[in-house]
């Protein structure tokens, strides 16, 4: 624990010596004022670096481009392997595992050690691992890597530690589960098949032992060949050839037929009694068509033959349909007697697996389920039910159903918010689901002690919120919003409108949310923000609508010498936008020529609508098209109950509504808001001189990243020089690459001409924001690369959608113009219309260009990066955050009032004090006066984040109004009044007078200054190199913190106020782009991000969370006895022969087999060892449940080997008996007649 004493005198400030070269802060508008200031301030920070500790805690979500798929039917738990090496193991809700392949290789197959607590993974890079299960984080106990042949299938037989390997040139290995090394004994794909035979039979597609004797192997090659492998005798028993190649093979449990599936969509059925042709050939989708032939169809990939005592047998497979049925959707076919049902998938089908009562594969099967896995999706359907409905899935797996566009997340929630939300989204719940429970039911997972409500939030590109319960490591699905319900659908066909609402109009950007008033917004592509209020009650409302005009105005032509004079001076109103209130979206309003103005870009429904209880909208506020051109996206947003304000900015501008009174308040441009205080000087823009249709720029919106495997990220060597000398090939060149920019060759003759800023536009409250860049058009000249340019992260498909590099113009510099001269022109900048709101999971960053000494000395000295350098300086500013609340406007002022904090792309602060009336009539008719501008502050780099701390150090939160059901009905003696809860930064400051902190936080550095004197205390560089792309204060161990997340991959935390670093990891790759953009910081020491478009990934930064963890995460493994065997009968065992009196270990071990080739495998050990396999299950009833079972398999190892013994006995007087024969036959014989 450190005091921080720090004496002030509200004139002079210095930073502490931990921050080298920080400028000083003291106020940028005019003559400091002295303002009553705390003589003293005391703060006891208690967190310390011990506090805190980075770890992933839970995934949830469907597992991005799967690959396999196993289950235990003892323990009854899942696992599913993933493209990227990933393995999901699912049990019953609550038991949810995540497990990655430090190789990254693809997993190619699963296999359970069913009822042993452990599992083996096949991948792509041939090399086996066994993990072991007994523990809460699974680890790998072994690995084997194959050197020399590449892996294609595996087989591991019930209670056997021999694994069959078979391989791509045809070979089949044996591998010892518990010591993890090859045995000598191997099948060369030679001695399978016949030596007649001169073709190769291809890779091993299929491995299975014979139900009837485990000491026949059947070897399924993908030629067609089919070959069953005596183990004792090392021959062949039979060998089948078929003219058409397997996928598949399936056994019936007698052991005694077989079924195949081949690539021309058909199934064979044969018997072993005759092998040399099929007893019954298939073609389930192939109808005879009128010349008599079949029908083509495409291959089946799988089939399973499952026995039932009460029943036909089922055949399900997938696959087969017939090739001419274009657009047919892929279809798990279940043939059951003579019905034949087909299933019809959304998306194609990975594997599939029937979940039967008994594990052993020679007796009934009993299939009770099959779970499909689907690219995007798991399903698992009934067997026992004629219909064949499908379990409801506990398991969050449609977090994708439309892509993720941006994610918020709120931890300590009100506790009556979560079963509020999920009674009413209970009531829309889809049904027809099986009665029966959900059959992954294993493991065994408790409700931690260390709980408290969290909310998890997610937008998607189709408009629609999501509310989950993140509560206690978990995560269900509350309550689904749709805001396109609020508009008109968009009519196709419409000209430019059709154009611009092409596909995605309705895509979240970021979120607002209130848990106390449970006031909710949401901005949209579209330049549309919606407010929602909550009711538990079904209304009819009429939503009204709000039209602001958010665009700076198109103007005549000026000549230089109208202006030259002035060049910093603007003409008052110029840049200010206008707003309109409710006016018809009509296209009356377009000029003659047709070219869009004041209209919105979607048109909200204007008749009274019934609205369900949940959230129901009541305005929606919409930015106009201006002179042809469509409205800047919304950068930044904040909404403040208690005052009834929302604030929203783009890179125009910014605009204050009353959502109260349903007026427009405020709506001006960025430059207007500093008045006389302009920290910068600034020159007038240049922009584009002649117009061009918005169909010519490359902007996007969010757009088309759906299909991301095709797309790859294109460096910015390559889009920088892919630039030509001439002005029509840059015309061309902008579609590929939006984000070159062009430096314009007078810029080194008029110092004054400066081409358009690259503004950062960063989302305010809940999520980034995801904006591309559009193109700084300027004279032909191509750029030379700098020698310091950094490549690592910088363009995907051409866009640039680092948040230092945003644009919100594309201005035009100033050249001659023909003999008249240069003439400068004011316009507002275009953004071209969008095209498809892209997924969050898919959208990509870039790390800032630095540019070499030259210009960097030129450069804005408080530029983020050299995006804002003075080449790239403009007039143009984007609003990246704001925040309402409780503050000092001036230095003067003795009280706080409600004031707007609005921080620019520029590093600039602005506070706009408010006046707001306190009495509820008044309220709702007096109107809300905003003063001007009253404190600037500066930072490097864009604005990013606000907060508020009393002078003892304690997190102001902002004021909320209680949350009323405006529906409720009337109760006449108790009328509704509006209640407010405010914190007021003086409410505890008896000991060290008023005032309070404010901690700001930019992409390079945070600051943290003392109000209403504007001092700067404290300062902290927080990067050099990278940029900050998140910043939170969030509440941790009783204590706040700043937590950071940089671009490059950094999560740090700083103490508060100090700004003392705590903890510095690079937890996060470079390379994953799609974390940067869903990161999301919450109280607790908790974050979260988008680990893959299907997968939500949490973490915790909190040591304490750290210690705990064990205790939240659920246990795979239980202690079950293994369901005994049923006895097969006198008659059965006598003529079937005996399958127990097989001993692998006599065939596979060292003695018979001898050593295995070490070129062939590596045995790599892993990180548990073979120690964390006995240790991991603790426990007094787990090792009394270990010590019975040992018991029991000590048992049935001494009854095998009295058995054994007997049968040596039986054989020995035999081979006595017979030798005694024989010597009696030849006792007469002489030697010549032998």
């Amino acid at each position: 624990m450190k005091k921080f004493r720090k004496v002030l005198d509200g004139l002079t400030t210095s930073s502490p010596g931990g921050t080298i070269g920080s400028p000083s802060c003291g106020s940028a508008a005019g003559t400091p004022t002295a303002a009553p200031t705390p003589k003293e301030i005391d703060v006891q920070e208690t967190l310390v670096s011990e506090n805190f500790q980075l770890c992933k805690t839970v995934r949830h979500g469907f597992p991005y481009q799967p690959t396999a798929l196993a289950f235990d039917p003892v323990q009854k738990i899942l696992a599913i392997g993933s493209r990227s090496g990933g393995v999901r193991i699912l049990g019953r809700p609550g038991v949810d595992c995540y497990c990655q392949h430090e190789s990254g290789a693809a997993v190619l197959q699963l296999q359970f050690l069913i009822n042993e607590g452990a599992l083996v993974t096949a991948c792509a890079d041939d090399t086996l691992h066994l993990w072991n299960l007994r523990q809460r984080r699974p680890a790998v106990l072994h690995s084997l890597k194959f050197n020399r042949e590449r892996i294609t299938f595996c087989h591991l037989p019930f209670q056997s530690k021999w694994l069959y390997v078979g391989t791509e040139r045809g070979n089949t290995h044996i591998v010892n589960i518990e010591s993890f090394v090859l045995s000598g004994y191997v099948i060369m794909w030679n001695k399978a098949i016949e030596l007649s035979t001169k073709t190769h039979p291809g890779p091993v597609v299929h491995l299975s032992d014979s139900p009837k004797d485990e000491g026949k192997l059947l070897i399924g090659f993908e030629s067609g060949t089919i070959v069953q492998w005596d183990l004792r005798g090392k021959k062949a028993d039979f060998r089948i050839y078929y003219d058409e190649a397997i996928h598949s093979v399936s056994w019936h449990h007698e052991g005694k037929q077989f079924m195949c599936s081949h690539s021309d969509g058909s199934l064979t059925m044969w018997n072993l009694r005759n092998t040399t042709k099929p007893f019954q050939v298939t073609f389930p989708h192939g109808k005879i068509q009128k010349d008599g032939r079949k029908e083509s169809c495409k291959p089946i990939l799988k089939v399973e033959y499952k026995t039932s005592r009460n029943s036909e047998p089922f055949i399900i497979f997938s696959g087969g349909l017939s090739y001419d049925k274009a657009g047919r959707r892929p279809a798990l076919t279940i043939m059951h007697g003579k019905a034949i049902t087909v299933l019809e998938m959304d998306y194609p089908i990975v594997e599939f697996m029937a979940l039967c009562e008994t594990p052993y594969n020679n007796e009934v099967q009993e299939p009770y389920a099959v779970v499909v896995l689907l690219e995007k999706d798991l399903i698992v359907v009934d067997l026992t039910q004629s219909n064949f409905p499908v379990f409801e899935n506990p398991y969050p797996m449609d977090i994708h159903e439309s892509p993720v566009t941006c994610t918020a997340y709120f931890a300590e929630c009100p506790p009556d918010i979560i079963p509020i939300l999920y009674s009413i989204g209970a009531k829309h719940k889809k049904t027809g689901y099986s009665q029966k429970e959900w059959p992954v039911s294993g493991g065994t997972w408790t409700l931690g002690s260390h709980t408290y409500p969290e909310i998890i939030i997610t937008g998607h590109a189709d408009g629609s919120i999501k509310f989950w319960d993140a509560s206690a490591i978990t995560l269900q699905m509350l309550y689904k919003v749709k805001t396109s319900k609020v508009f008109e659908k968009p009519k196709p066909g419409e000209g430019r409108a059709a154009e611009l609402v092409e596909e995605d109009p309705f895509a979240i950007q970021m979120v607002s949310w209130c848990p106390q008033s449970r006031i909710f917004c949401v901005v949209g592509i579209s330049a549309h923000i919606i407010l929602y209020r909550f009711s538990k009650y079904d209304a009819n409302t009429q939503i009204v609508s709000l039209e602001v005009r958010l665009q700076c105005e198109s103007e005549d032509v000026i000549t230089p010498s109208e202006n030259e004079n002035n060049p910093c001076f603007s003409e008052p109103g110029s840049h200010s936008p206008q707003p309109h209130h409710q006016h018809p979206a009509s296209p009356s309003s377009g000029t003659p020529e047709g070219i869009k103005d004041s209209i919105p870009c979607l048109k909200v429904k204007d008749r009274m609508v019934r609205v369900p209880p949940g959230y129901q909208a009541e305005l929606v506020i919409q930015l106009l098209w201006v002179d042809g051109e469509p409205p800047q996206q919304i950068t930044s947003l904040d909404i403040n109950s208690a005052y009834g304000l929302l604030a929203f900015g783009n890179c125009n501008g910014l605009a204050v509504v009353d959502y109260l009174q349903k007026t427009i308040l405020l709506c001006m441009s960025t430059l207007d808001l500093y008045g006389a205080a302009d920290p910068y000087q600034r020159l007038t823009r240049s922009p584009r001189r002649n117009r061009q249709s918005t169909s010519e720029f490359c902007m996007r919106g969010l757009s088309n990243f759906y299909s991301d495997s095709k797309k790859r990220i294109r460096t910015s060597y390559q889009s920088l020089t892919e630039l030509s000398d001439n002005q029509q090939s840059i015309d061309m060149e902008r579609s590929k690459s939006p984000t070159s920019v062009h430096y314009p060759t007078s810029l080194h003759n008029d110092p004054r001409v400066l081409p358009e800023p690259v503004a950062s536009l960063r989302a305010s409250h809940c999520s980034p924001v995801f904006y591309l860049l559009d193109n700084v058009k300027g004279p032909g000249r191509k750029l030379s690369l700098p020698t310091d340019l950094k490549t690592d992260l910088d363009h995907v498909n051409g866009h640039c959608t680092s948040p230092t590099s945003q644009p919100c113009s594309a201005g035009k510099p100033r050249v001659p113009m023909g003999p008249e001269g240069p003439r400068l022109t004011r316009r507002g900048p275009g953004r071209p219309p969008f095209r498809k709101a892209q997924s969050a999971a898919c959208m990509e960053i870039s790390l800032p260009v630095s540019h070499t000494e030259e210009s960097r000395e030129n450069s804005f000295s408080r530029s983020r990066s050299s995006s804002v350098s003075s080449i790239d300086r403009d007039t143009k500013e984007a609003i990246t955050t704001l925040q309402l609340g409780e503050s000092y406007g001036r230095k003067s002022d003795a009280v706080p009032t409600p004031c707007l904090w609005v921080g620019t792309s520029l590093g600039v602060v602005l506070l706009i004090p408010m006046s707001i009336p306190t009495d509820q009539e008044e309220r709702m008719e007096e109107p809300v006066t905003i003063g001007p501008s009253g404190a600037i502050l500066m930072l490097k780099g864009s604005v990013l984040r606000f907060g508020f701390l009393d002078c003892m150090g304690a997190l102001i939160q902002s004021p909320y109004e209680v949350w009323r059901d405006a529906n409720a009905p009337e109760d006449p003696d108790r009328p509704r009044k509006r209640k407010l809860v405010h914190f007021s930064p003086s409410s505890s400051q008896d000991t060290c007078g008023e005032g309070h902190l404010a901690v700001v936080c930019s992409e390079r550095q945070a600051k943290v200054f003392l109000m209403p004197s504007q001092s700067c205390l404290f300062v902290h560089n927080i990067t050099e190199s990278s940029f900050v792309l998140r910043a939170d204060v969030v509440s941790v161990c009783n204590s706040v913190c700043l937590a950071c997340f940089c671009a490059n991959g950094h999560v740090m935390t700083l103490s508060l106020p100090s700004l003392r670093p705590l903890m510095d990891i690079n937890y996060l790759p470079l390379t994953d782009m799609r974390i940067a953009r869903t990161f999301c910081f919450t109280n607790g020491g908790q974050a979260l991000y988008l680990s893959s478009p299907t997968e939500i990934q949490r973490i915790t930064y909190s040591q304490e969370m750290c210690d705990n963890l064990q205790e939240m995460l659920g246990e795979l493994f239980t202690p079950i006895e293994t369901p005994e065997a049923q006895n097969r009968g006198f008659l059965k065992g006598f003529f079937g022969g005996n399958a127990n009196t097989f001993d692998r270990e006599e065939l596979f071990g060292e003695a018979a087999a001898g050593k295995a080739s070490r070129s062939l495998a590596q045995h790599i050990p892993g990180q548990a060892g073979v120690e964390g396999m006995k240790v991991a299950a603790s426990g007094v009833v787990g090792d009394l449940a270990r010590a019975r079972i040992a018991l029991d398999e000590r048992g049935q190892r001494l009854g095998e080997l009295e058995e054994r013994t007997a049968l040596m006995m039986t054989s020995a007087e035999t081979f006595s008996k017979h030798a005694h024969e024989l010597m009696l036959k030849c006792k007469d014989k002489k030697w010549y007649q032998f």
